[in-house]
């Protein structure tokens, strides 16, 4: 089976502009007649909803960390069935990945530089032009040469402030031999919203993230060679492509499974619903700032996003709110991930939520993020207790006077302190941990059976 192609975009270090090259390019291979398969490496979730847009199909993850290195090159061939070209926005700086002190390999597990070698694809490196001069060759000298399984293909310039600037920059890449594919000039009106977590996610910014993405894409497609981009594109990958059907057992019983979305809940790999509908579930998605609980609901996902930005709203359903907390006492299978886990607590910043989870939560004074090896603490609708699992921390809130319902998970600090933490009550299973489906599918075909059994049981009489 013949690979899609790809390229992978990377930079010597965050904020280089990635993204907006990414997404760009996205969309102007796209409108130059591509049919373009986007990724991102590791597991943001914001950035991938700005490639849906530029191009019209899901964006996705490529993570080894949270699905297995295994796993990394089936789901890129699914991703790109029936393209033409794929472009990996990379994470971080191109050789940062899961910090492991005890680790003597030169590539990071989980960063672009071990993307970028899985597929065989060679790296554009983004540089942000402000700054540098003919030093530039020095540092590209150090990527093009730090590891020999990575190949550097190009440089594309980014907010370069001169003509002059230009020339300089472009005789710098000429001295290690690197070609530039383009030249992008600085322009402040790129700039898109941001808070606390990163880019505002696409969903949200509604109109003005499309017209974001459109700026994006006129503006690579003026100032990068795409015809050189897509000449450039390789992929070496071997073996088959995942299968969502092949990884579950379907239930005949078709239960409703319920997914939270709108503009409060965006966190979401597409993995998940191509899971649960594989597994036989009837995936059905509401908003809820204004939707009722959907008819039939046998099972509910509150996946993560900013509830926080929207607590007022949420809490102004009190019906959905209502239904929620009374199903749960039902036994409804309930999976929430961080900001599922805050709508399921009692208050959000003093707004009263669903009040399943025994604890109040609150905006909080600093970013927790990383990588977790966590253990399953009890039986739930997903996990059995013991169960191994990596997951990823992003937020700002934190709980407040919890009570004493069972903690869903345990793991190790890197200060080597046991940490205890979400929720386990009812068959609800509730944390900040975020996980991927694709790297944990018997939990989710789990889940969709917990689902099926509670339709049998509380069927109308």
């Amino acid at each position: 089976m013949v690979s899609t192609p790809a390229v992978v975009i990377a930079a010597p270090a965050s904020g280089s502009g990635k993204t907006t090259v990414a997404t760009g390019l996205i969309g102007a291979l796209r409108r130059a007649g591509h049919r373009v398969a986007p990724f991102k490496v590791g597991p943001d979730y914001i950035d991938p909803g700005y490639h849906g847009l530029a191009a019209a199909r899901p964006g996705r993850n490529l993570d080894p960390v949270l699905v297995g290195a295994d796993r990394v090159v089936p789901l890129y061939r699914y991703g790109s069935e029936g393209c033409d070209l794929a472009v990996v926005e990379g994470v971080m700086g191109l050789f940062d990945g899961r910090i492991d002190e005890h680790s003597t390999e030169p590539i990071a597990e989980g960063s672009t530089a071990q993307i970028a070698a899985m597929l065989g694809a060679p790296v554009i490196l983004v540089v942000d032009a402000r700054g540098h001069s003919q030093s530039l060759a020095a540092l590209l000298h150090g990527f093009a040469t730090y590891d020999s399984g990575i190949r550097l293909g190009g440089v594309i310039l980014n907010r370069v402030g001169s003509e002059r600037h230009e020339q300089v920059l472009r005789a710098a890449c000429a001295r290690v031999g690197l070609p530039v594919l383009g030249a992008l000039p600085r322009l402040a009106e790129l700039s898109v919203p941001s808070r606390h977590l990163g880019l505002i996610p696409a969903v949200e910014h509604g109109t003005a993230a499309q017209a974001a993405v459109d700026a994006m894409t006129d503006l690579v497609a003026a100032h990068v060679d795409l015809r050189a981009v897509a000449a450039l594109a390789e992929a070496s990958v071997r073996g088959e492509s995942w299968d969502p059907a092949a990884e579950v057992t379907a239930e005949e019983a078709g239960p409703v499974v319920a997914i939270a979305g709108g503009p409060a809940f965006t966190f979401g790999y597409a993995e998940h619903r191509e899971l649960l509908a594989a597994a036989g579930a009837q995936v059905c998605v509401f908003d809820p700032l204004r939707d009722e609980l959907p008819s039939g609901t046998a099972g509910l996902v509150v996946p993560g996003g900013f509830p926080e930005e929207h607590a007022a709203e949420l809490a102004a359903n009190t019906g959905l709110l209502a239904a929620i907390a009374e199903q749960a006492g039902h036994g409804l299978p309930i999976h929430a991930e961080c900001a599922g886990l805050l709508y399921l607590t009692r208050t959000l910043d003093g707004h009263r939520m669903a009040g399943v989870i025994d604890a109040d939560a609150e905006f909080g004074p600093r970013l927790t993020l990383g990588y977790r090896d966590a253990v399953a603490l009890t039986d739930s609708p997903l996990w059995n207790a013991g169960e191994r699992v990596r997951g990823h921390e992003f937020h700002r809130t934190r709980l407040t006077t919890p009570g004493s319902a069972t903690a869903a998970w345990a793991w190790r600090s890197p200060s080597g302190e046991t940490v205890r933490e979400g929720a386990a009550v009812h068959r609800v299973h509730a944390s900040y941990l975020h996980t991927h489906p694709a790297g944990n599918p018997a939990a989710i075909g789990r889940f969709v059976s917990a689902a099926a059994d509670f339709a049998r049981t509380h069927a109308p009489a």
